[in-house]
Parts: C-alpha cells; sequence; structure tokens
C-alpha cells in the first residue's frame, strides 16, 4: 500500500474515534456540543440556583427590614468657658451671656440604626449611637416616627437599649452566632450614609476578633472583644443595625469598621448577638451590666509566651497581673502573674475572645475550673468569680519626655533607671511598683515592639523564683547569667495605661 493511502486511511480512524466520542458523550449528557464555543444562553435549570440565592436575600430583606429603625440623635450645645469671659459676667448669669459667645458650640445631630426585639418598643443599638445625647428620635420603615427613652448603656461591649411606646411592632429573631461558620452568607442592614433601610450582602470573613486584631476599639479594662468579621458593607450610619443569617436570624450588632478613611473599605464587625442578649437582659433586670470576671489582666499568648511555658503550640491566653491587685478572685486562688490559661471548665482555650466567650456565660459568684501552665508545669485551680466594679475614667497625667540616660541592656535593647522619688510620688505608686524605668527601647532589640519608654520593670519572674528588680543591681544579677536565644520573663507596669503585664523576651536577638 502506497504512503499515501495509509495516511488517508489513518485520517479517516480518527476522524472516526473523534465522532464515536463526542455522540457517547452527548449519550450521557456529560457536555452539550458547542455549548462554550458557541455561546449559547444558559438554560432555565442552569439559572435556577442563582435565582433561588436571589429570592432568599429578597424574602430575608422583606422579612427583617420593616423591624430595622433608624435613628436620629441630637445633643444641646455646650457653651465653652474661655479665659476672657472667667470673672466677668455676674454670678448667675453664666447662660444668659454665653448664647453671645462666638465660641459657644452649636446643637449636635447624629444617625444610626437599631432593630426592634420586642412587640412592645424595646430596641438594641450600639452604645456610641446614643451616648451622651439629649434626645432620640425613631423611624420606622413605614414612617411613623416615635420619641425614645434610653433604657440602658453599656460602653465596655458597645450595646445599648432603648424603648419607643407601640403594641404589635415588628420583631426580629434572634439566632445564635455560636454556630455560625466562617463563610456563610450574611446580609447588613441600616441606614448608611444617610440612605435609608439599606440592604448589602457579604459572607461572615472571620470569628473571634479580638483585643490584639481591634486594639482600641472599645474603652474599659473589662472590654470584650469578640467580634464577627464581615465583608458585608458597613458605612457609618449602619452602627446599631442587625447583621443576619440566610435563616433571617440577627447574628450580631453591626459595630465598627476598620478603614483609615472612615468609609467601608472591605472589613466590618459585629458584637455577637448572644453578647448582645446578655447585656440586654441585665439592663433590663438590673438596670446595670452584672459582668463575672477572673480579676486578672490578660493578653493573648505570643511566641515566646509559648516557648517559656513549655507549650508545643501558640495558644491560650497569658496572665499579665490582676484587676484589683489586693483582691483578685484568681489571685486568691492561686494563679500567678506569666500563668497561661490553657482550658476553662474542660473547655480548650486558645485566645482571650474564647476565654472571654466561656467567662460571660456564667454569672458573677460561680465557681470555674482553670487549668494553666507555668513555666512546663499544669496546674490547676478553682476560681470563684466576682463582679466586675463599675469603671471610672481616670484623668492620666503624661510623663515627662523619656531620657537617654541610665544603663544600658544590650541583652535587652532597653535603657533604665531607677524610678525616682519625684516620679513615685507624682504617679502614686506603691512601693511595689517602684522598680527600673525604661528610658529608650532599641528599635532592632529584643524588646521592640514589647516595652516602651516609661514602661517599669518591677519583677523577674523567670528563670528562677520571682524577684524584685529594685536597682539596676539586680537585673544586671539576671541577664548576666542568661545566654543569647534564652527567655527573660519580666513583671510590668504601663504608666500610660496603669496596669501591669508580664513579658518575655527572648535575649540577645
Amino acid at each position: 500500500m502506497s504512503p499515501f493511502f495509509a495516511r488517508a486511511r489513518f485520517g479517516v480512524a480518527v476522524l472516526v474515534a473523534f465522532l464515536g466520542g463526542v455522540l457517547f458523550a452527548s449519550g450521557f449528557d456529560l457536555t452539550r456540543l458547542g455549548y462554550a464555543q458557541s455561546g449559547t444562553k444558559p438554560t432555565v435549570q442552569d439559572v435556577k440556583p442563582l435565582a433561588d440565592a436571589s429570592n432568599a436575600f429578597v424574602s430575608i430583606a422583606e422579612h427583617v427590614t420593616p423591624a430595622v429603625v433608624s435613628i436620629q440623635t441630637e445633643r444641646d450645645a455646650r457653651a465653652r468657658a474661655t479665659p476672657r469671659s472667667r470673672g466677668r459676667v455676674p454670678p448667675g448669669l453664666e447662660d444668659f451671656f454665653q448664647q453671645f459667645d462666638p465660641q459657644r458650640q452649636s446643637p449636635q445631630e447624629a444617625s444610626g440604626s437599631g432593630f426592634i426585639v420586642s412587640k412592645d418598643g424595646h430596641i438594641l443599638t450600639n452604645n456610641h449611637v446614643v451616648e451622651d445625647v439629649d434626645r432620640v428620635t425613631v423611624t420606622l420603615t413605614d414612617h411613623r416616627v416615635f420619641r425614645a427613652k434610653v433604657i440602658g448603656r453599656d460602653p465596655t461591649t458597645d450595646v445599648a437599649v432603648i424603648k419607643i411606646e407601640g403594641e404589635n411592632l415588628p420583631t426580629v429573631s434572634l439566632g445564635n452566632d455560636a454556630t455560625v461558620r466562617i463563610g456563610e452568607w450574611v446580609l447588613a442592614i441600616g441606614n448608611p450614609l444617610g440612605l435609608d433601610f439599606t440592604v448589602t450582602a457579604g459572607i461572615v470573613s472571620a470569628k473571634g476578633r479580638g483585643s490584639r486584631d481591634l486594639r482600641g476599639l472599645l474603652p474599659g479594662n473589662y472590654a470584650i472583644s469578640d467580634f464577627i468579621q464581615t465583608d458585608a458593607a458597613i458605612n457609618p450610619g449602619n452602627s446599631g443595625g442587625p447583621l443576619v443569617n440566610i435563616r433571617g436570624e440577627v447574628i450580631g450588632i453591626n459595630g465598627a469598621i476598620a478603614s483609615p478613611t472612615g468609609f467601608y473599605t472591605g472589613y466590618g464587625f459585629a458584637i455577637p448577638i448572644t453578647l448582645a442578649k446578655s447585656v440586654m437582659d441585665d439592663l433590663l433586670a438590673y438596670g446595670r451590666v452584672r459582668r463575672a470576671v477572673l480579676g486578672i489582666g490578660i493578653n493573648d499568648v505570643q511566641p515566646e509566651d509559648a516557648a517559656v511555658a513549655g507549650l508545643k503550640t501558640i495558644a491560650g491566653v497569658k496572665v499579665d497581673g490582676f484587676n484589683p491587685p489586693d483582691d483578685s478572685p484568681a489571685k486568691r486562688a492561686g494563679v500567678e502573674p506569666g500563668d497561661i490559661i490553657v482550658s476553662v471548665d474542660g473547655k480548650p482555650v486558645d485566645r482571650v475572645s474564647t476565654l472571654q466567650r466561656i467567662v460571660r456565660t456564667h454569672e458573677p459568684g460561680e465557681t470555674i475550673g482553670l487549668e494553666v501552665m507555668r513555666y512546663g508545669k499544669k496546674k490547676s485551680f478553682q476560681v470563684k468569680l466576682t463582679e466586675a466594679p463599675a469603671e471610672e475614667r481616670v484623668a492620666q497625667k503624661e510623663d515627662d519626655a523619656p531620657s537617654t540616660a541610665g544603663v544600658a541592656y544590650d541583652k535587652l535593647g532597653v535603657k533604665v533607671e531607677p524610678v525616682s522619688l519625684e516620679l513615685a510620688r507624682s504617679q502614686r505608686l506603691d512601693e511595689a511598683l517602684r522598680g527600673l524605668r525604661i528610658t529608650d527601647v532599641a528599635p532592632a532589640g529584643p524588646a521592640r515592639d514589647k516595652l516602651v519608654s516609661s514602661d517599669i520593670i518591677v519583677a523577674v519572674i523567670y528563670p528562677g523564683p520571682r524577684r524584685a528588680v529594685r536597682s539596676v543591681a539586680d537585673l544586671q544579677q539576671v541577664l548576666d547569667k542568661l545566654r543569647d536565644g534564652e527567655y527573660v520573663s519580666l513583671h510590668v507596669y504601663s504608666l500610660q495605661t496603669q496596669q501591669t503585664r508580664v513579658v518575655n523576651v527572648r535575649v540577645g536577638d
């Protein structure tokens, strides 16, 4: 057979095999012939899942939005005292003359969101929406307008309860944020940027966002940071509105955004609804939040902390100190600064938000079990919870500019000097806190991002037994025995926060 006929027979065989394969695949409906190449429009069966998802969002919006409210607040003008006006106004006539003062502040108006949780008009919103205001007005989707009364506020969780007078009002269903999974669809409903009753969609991006993720977001020593993160668009005005799951249940109160501009850039945060509900229940029953606490200052575990404690994983909660220092339930039970809490009530604890979530399910006076790691040894304690005291805001005096004088320690990368008598008196430091004041921290030293100028080293906890640091020689004696790469555990007092903490440093790095 000639080469030409051989090549022709081979070509015919390939063509027959290709057509047979296409017919075979089409018989099983694996691929529609020419579907991708021809640009054929999807059939009804193809788009049905998308239509179902769209209808679900529509149903949720129609069901929940009537219970979402727009909140407008007013704050009366506050007069500011000026040096030129002091002593020139007859007693009793200050208010009269201040109306002519060009520096008198004008009335302030603001807006936010909320949602109705009871048919007789109780509404959940953010504390910062109604804090320090004189009048609160609530508008429903049907355009009814009510004057609202602030029932109670809790700055540490940013939750507030307000009340309007009504009957058979539309309400939302409250869900369980503990069962929410990362990746679930959620809707945020509120009144952003003056646009009433706006619905945005996204997913749950993360859970348990804690103090290290949102440092400074909430004030106070007992602030709870356990936020749900979402990429559903949240903007100013959304504050206090509901974050809703795919079943139409509220799982959080939209409370904050992470943005350098103050507007949505992809990250929003909501207060878990189980936390908000417990705050609401306390405010309605007791007029205040009865928060059970261990009486400790805490922080998430860092690699150095895990290494010092003998942990195989970087997880747990580090005990930095006690609050109050002399009457802490945890201190009475035997817990010590530097301990790493690894479980509570038999439940593993991986971070601060997890510990807070477990403790907040208990009432003051109840006893819970703690397991801690203390420099390689596991210990157990029974701690009777106490009620967190009402917090007071104390004006803090700024310390003098740090001095570069003092003794340098290359192993820590800091300069220190003994606390002066003047500083101790001005800051009202207890005798136990009069240690070595840090005057400078090397930008590339081992203690960078761990210690700051004006911190006071009050004791060395590890290695060896705890010993107070009162002089340069006390610290020198400890550091001289450490080789590069070993760890030292310091008990430190912050003049900025007026709190103690435990700092673990790998020396010489």
